[in-house]
């Protein structure tokens, strides 16, 4: 199969609401299962199960197996940055619109294990105003000083195969968050801090009032603003 045949046969895939429910469904970066999806997809279960089949089948999805249950999650970073890419294209919602995840998911969010919305773009400002991190258009890296302030902060990124650094086009804010390995540390080293919750049944995450005064302090960043 050609590339560009390649490239429409996930178009394909990715033109069916359902399948398209499913991943969204799944950029938060868990795993969940059949049913689980299938009520995201708003479809049957039968229907979801051949919805995930071809979707596995087109590397899109990866399955793991827990006894007789199986768990659905992305298949790699990739389809992450992909899907958000493809959201950033489309546009957000219009306005008179109503925009499932309101408010929330526009302030932050998870994309795939990284943190997005206008959080995840004010701390990619704030690293790169403060000479921690330089972004290009396909990579990043971080600097001397960069290394520093993120090791005293318990974000330096561990060693590993994945990409370590780069930008992720924002598709609400349409400007680019940190993805990579380094994205990825920070979203954990929040988390791990009590600066940001996770909302159930949903990608976007709650500042904390611990995370309101520690992003201020650390970061410069007043989301009030």
């Amino acid at each position: 199969m050609s590339d560009t045949s390649r490239m429409a046969s996930v178009a394909a895939l990715l033109g069916d609401p359902a399948r398209a429910n499913i991943l969204n469904a799944l950029m938060d970066g868990r795993a969940l299962t059949a049913k689980e999806l299938a009520y995201a997809a708003h479809v049957s279960a039968p229907t979801a199960s051949g919805h995930l089949a071809r979707l596995t089948d087109a590397s899109l999805l990866a399955v793991e197996r827990q006894g007789r249950h199986r768990y659905f999650r992305l298949a790699s970073p990739l389809v992450g940055q992909m899907l958000e890419s493809v959201m950033a294209v489309a546009g957000p919602a219009p306005r008179r619109t109503a925009w499932r995840g309101g408010d929330a998911l526009r302030t932050a969010r998870t994309c795939y294990d990284h943190l997005a919305g206008r959080l995840g773009v004010r701390l990619a400002d704030s690293l790169t105003l403060g000479g921690h991190v330089t972004l290009s258009s396909d990579g990043g890296e971080v600097t001397d000083q960069g290394h520093a302030f993120l090791a005293d902060f318990g974000a330096e990124p561990a060693a590993g195969k994945r990409v370590f650094c780069r930008p992720c086009l924002d598709w609400s804010e349409r400007r680019p968050h940190i993805a990579g390995r380094l994205g990825a540390a920070l979203a954990a080293r929040c988390l791990q801090l009590g600066w940001i919750a996770r909302q159930r049944d949903s990608r976007a995450v709650s500042i904390t009032t611990a995370g309101t005064r520690g992003l201020a302090e650390r970061f410069g960043i007043d989301l009030s603003e």
